[in-house]
């Protein structure tokens, strides 16, 4: 799989089976539209209509099901028929799964993907997911060739027409961004610490025409951002800030993504255990999605200001270390006396929001980690958790899950009642709560936000993708198309347009419209 190009065409071309193994998958009744005609020529001649015929009747999806053509190297599978109203209706989680079980092998491969127009964005995601880059098998390096793999998207419902060029291209954008953040969040720490990140920075900003602005190290401290110099400052690589940085002519608003990149988490001096720190590489699943996303959302052009800004540090133990007890000054001003040093991603973010409002003067600001254990008790794997000061944002997140396939849920959003969990004698707040049994992916979220003030009049999104970031041992890259598909309003591109969630007409009341500032207005 390491070693798989993927291609998005709006016809792969006839090829038989034995040449070219192919998996034809889609929702039953959307298989059952395709006329014989549009899968015969990568069937035949070993597979015969009245062989297609069976197998589509055969199928009994509960939740999928597949059948096989011919051999190993033709087969058909059927995506759940039905999906509840917190699902996304692409089925997404669910073909990454197909793909990655019923594909027949070979070098040359096909996937025909039969789906509405609505579901191309979301499949094509799904589709990426099951291919991911990085491997260090030594078998892998020994393979000079690389695997082929082309998907055809056969379109059926009201509009059927094939997609386009600039389509494919969204598409092909877009799963770069999702297989980019997944190689980033599967590269283990002597790999991918904070040099090696800003190397990947760099080489986007330079495919993009762009210039990172980098702060790092004791210019940190000197600059006053105590929360990512106080977590990274014990590390080999010193942690740093980075910001890409999108202004086009005529940009009418200016939003900040804002990346939770910690390296590694070996939880500091409140250490985490022996079978709770394998898989902390994973800590930078906020910043790689955030990375992959501005990449694919620049190329398909976009009409306002865009900052991708990447908190980076590695949460390591050593003489230099922040101890529980310490005091440190963040970016805002506020001081935080820390009782957990596994509580750091809040730190390094706290930082990194309020750089996008102070210095890149934002209106919408989104940031995205992987900040709490307990997202996955909240809203479960699937799910990242969502919470934002503006309920038409809330909704408009959970849309864009859906429309994306990257599922979101919202959490509770009620600093009156749990902000008080950071109550310290001796600092403005303490870093961790006091009950960890009171909401506390929601607190965690709230301490981020706080720093920005729960006053602030710009619109905040605090996304947790904690749980949703992997599936087992492997990244999902999950983040990428859900920030593609909620901001896909203010993109050049029509298919990002038609994902996206805002923009379009709303419920508000002309009072309520009247009453909505420049800053709080949808994309």
């Amino acid at each position: 799989m390491a070693n798989v190009l993927l291609e998005f065409k709006a016809s792969a071309g006839d090829s038989e089976p034995q040449s070219r193994p192919v998996l034809v998958v889609g929702q039953q009744a959307n298989l059952q539209q395709v006329s014989w005609s549009q899968v015969s020529g990568k069937l035949q001649p070993v597979v015969s209509k009245e062989i297609w015929q069976a197998a589509l009747s055969a199928l009994n999806p509960n939740p999928t099901d597949s059948c096989p053509l011919y051999l190993n190297q033709a087969a058909v599978a059927a995506l759940p028929s039905r999906v509840s109203r917190h699902n996304s209706p692409s089925s997404a989680h669910f073909l990454s799964r197909l793909v990655r079980s019923c594909l027949p092998g070979g070098n040359t491969r096909c996937i025909v993907m039969v789906c509405e127009r609505s579901d191309v964005f979301p499949s094509s995601c799904a589709i990426a997911r099951a291919f991911p880059i990085f491997s260090r098998r030594s078998s892998s390096s020994r393979r000079a060739e690389k695997k082929h793999v082309t998907v055809e998207f056969v379109i059926v419902g009201q509009e059927s027409s094939p997609l386009n060029v600039a389509e494919l291209e969204c598409l092909s954008n877009a799963a770069d961004g999702v297989r980019l953040a997944a190689r980033i969040v599967d590269m283990p720490c002597n790999e991918m610490n904070t040099d090696h990140f800003l190397d990947e920075i760099k080489a986007v900003g330079s495919e993009l025409g762009i210039t990172p602005v980098i702060i790092r190290g004791e210019e940190l401290k000197q600059r006053g951002f105590g929360g990512i110099y106080g977590v990274g400052k014990a590390a080999e690589h010193p942690p740093a800030l980075a910001v890409l940085s999108h202004t086009p002519d005529g940009a009418t608003q200016t939003i900040a993504w804002v990346g939770k990149g910690i390296v590694y988490d070996t939880g500091g001096l409140s250490i985490k255990g022996k079978t709770t720190m394998p898989g902390m590489k994973r800590d930078c699943g906020g910043a790689a999605a955030i990375l992959g996303a501005f990449k694919a959302t620049i190329k398909q052009g976009f009409k306002d200001n865009l900052h991708a800004v990447f908190c980076l540090a590695e949460n390591s133990v050593g003489p230099a270390a922040t101890r529980p007890d310490d005091i440190h000054t963040l970016y805002s001003g506020k001081t935080v006396e820390i009782n957990n040093t596994d509580a750091e991603g809040r730190l390094v973010l706290a930082d990194g929001v309020v750089y996008a409002s102070k210095d890149l003067s934002a209106d919408i600001i989104l940031d995205m980690a992987t900040l709490t254990g307990a997202q996955g008790v909240s809203t479960g794997k699937h799910h990242a958790a969502v919470m934002t000061n503006s309920e038409q944002w809330e909704v408009a997140c959970v849309r864009a899950g859906r429309s994306s396939g990257d599922l979101a849920h919202p959490l509770v959003y009620c600093p009156e009642l749990h902000f008080s969990e950071f109550t310290s004698a001796m600092a403005d707040m303490k870093n961790s709560v006091a009950d960890r049994e009171n909401a506390q992916s929601s607190c965690a979220g709230l301490f981020i936000g706080s720093h920005l003030g729960f006053d602030w009049p710009g619109i905040w999104v605090h996304v947790d993708i904690a749980s949703p970031v992997h599936t087992g041992e492997r990244a999902t890259g999950f983040g990428v198309a859900l920030l593609m598909a909620l901001f896909g309003q203010a993109s050049d591109d029509s298919m990002l347009n038609q994902v996206s969630p805002l923009g379009a007409a709303t419920n508000m009341s002309d009072g309520q419209m009247g009453r909505d500032c420049k800053r709080r207005r949808l994309v």
